[in-house]
């Protein structure tokens, strides 16, 4: 895999799988935009990752179509040429569905299905250019649920759908994925005032058949894959990062 001097936009990459990928990235010698909405965060990962190449912190809200353009144009200006989008940013608002105002779902939705749809858009031109690629970072609850996800779990199933018809409407010159991550412990990939201790119990790790609970550097791993020339007949798909939880078989005894 060689992605020496690529270059990348990473969305909600100044905390969690986002600046775990971001990382990544760096280490393999790319270049790396963090679109970021949380400005501490975003400030504190361009500081702490910058020591591994170049970085730079472009504060974005994804669900306004005019920070996607400006995202989109200062990307070409910058960099000059963009080889992957990652799509990572993500919210949620979790409460029984009747206490869900619609603005919360509004949000929601916008934030994490219509977001990487506006990225895709503007960012289409600079990605065919350079025959590039997507990443979607979905979520396992696209394919099961917790109570009080509906929000969420809609959004991330929409962005499951999203990243097939992409892929076919931006085929052949740029391919499209999609990361749909299970439990993945992002406590210590957090900004410094909401860092916190990692602490799993053994039924924690045993209910996963992988044996214990992801961390944001295995997404990452396989985010690079996908976006690296060895993954070149990939595409539309959907592949599952979750230790084997979705597929263990659960009855109450």
């Amino acid at each position: 895999m060689n992605l020496k001097g690529k270059t990348a936009i990473v969305t909600g990459g100044g905390q969690g799988i986002g600046r775990a990928i971001a990382r990544r990235f760096l280490e393999e010698g790319m270049r790396v935009i963090l679109a970021e909405i949380d400005i501490e965060a975003g400030g504190e990962a361009q500081n702490e990752l910058s020591a591994l190449g170049e970085v730079l912190f472009i504060p974005t809200d994804v669900a306004r179509e005019e920070d996607v353009v400006r995202l989109a144009d200062r990307a070409r200006k910058i960099l000059g040429h963009l080889d992957a989008l990652i799509n990572n940013a993500a919210i949620s608002d979790n409460k029984p569905m009747e206490e869900l105002r619609m603005e919360e779902w509004d949000r929601v939705i916008s934030v994490n299905l219509t977001g990487p749809f506006l990225c895709a858009k503007y960012c289409a031109p600079l990605l065919r250019h350079s025959r590039g690629s997507i990443v979607n970072i979905a979520s396992t609850r696209a394919l099961q649920s917790e109570r009080n996800t509906e929000a969420y779990s809609s959004a991330k199933g929409g962005l499951v759908a999203l990243t097939h018809a992409l892929a076919v409407s931006l085929g052949p010159e740029v391919r499209v994925n999609c990361v749909s991550p299970g439990w993945i412990e992002t406590g210590d990939w957090r900004k410094r005032a909401k860092k916190r201790p990692v602490q799993h119990t053994v039924q924690d790790r045993l209910q996963h058949p992988a044996g214990r609970v992801g961390i944001p550097a295995d997404v990452a791993s396989l985010v690079a894959w996908l976006i690296g020339s060895e993954s070149g007949f990939v595409t539309g798909a959907n592949i599952v990062i979750d230790g084997g939880m979705t597929r263990k078989m659960i009855y109450v005894e």
